[in-house]
């Protein structure tokens, strides 16, 4: 384990049966460890509840805060709200085994359970798959990508049906014909 994730290590042998609670505070420094760059700053509150059981742990991990990100369409910075929860069953067997997503496997003897890839992946993933500014939404964003965009989108139905007659008579005859065909249908 490296000495920066020491914090993130609960030791749960100590720990009595039931709800024990855990607080931490994650900023730009946590992703660092991971060279994780896709944050511009991050600002999140993670609330863990390890309930221990006499065979098993369930570790509740909530997520909530905000991270600020780069815009997918005008890579403009805005900070976008997460809210993430995950749950965790931590069973115990003779080698270290993730099942799946929800349950891993400890080896008998472990003493302590380290969080902060759950804690990572849980912040992770709450983001959606495209981040979009919420001034794009709404039309209150300015920036000189949304106008050139705007510019380059491609002119709609109405906008062709203003064509002037100059411009229909450049259309080549030989056309017409084939037209003909889609009308007797």
């Amino acid at each position: 384990m490296k000495k920066e994730f020491k914090i993130y290590a609960i030791p749960f042998v100590g720990l009595k049966l039931g709800k024990h609670e855990f607080e931490f505070i994650i900023d730009n420094t946590f992703f660092s460890h991971f060279d994780y760059t896709e944050f511009n700053e991050v600002q999140v509150k993670v609330n863990l509840v390890l309930t221990k059981k006499a065979n098993l742990l369930e570790l509740d991990f909530e997520v909530k805060g905000e991270v600020n990100v780069d815009c997918d369409v005008t890579m403009e910075s805005f900070n976008m709200p997460i809210a993430n929860q995950i749950r965790l069953v931590v069973k115990f067997g003779q080698d270290y085994e993730e099942v799946n997503e929800e349950l891993i496997i400890l080896p008998h003897g472990e003493h302590q359970i380290e969080v902060q890839q759950y804690i990572y992946e849980a912040i992770v993933l709450s983001l959606p798959a495209k981040r979009v500014h919420p001034g794009v939404e709404d039309g209150s964003l300015n920036s000189p990508i949304l106008d050139k965009l705007d510019e380059l989108q491609p002119t709609s139905l109405s906008d062709k049906k203003e064509q002037t007659e100059e411009e229909k008579e450049k259309i080549d005859p030989r056309w017409d014909k084939l037209k003909d065909l889609l009308k007797d249908k």
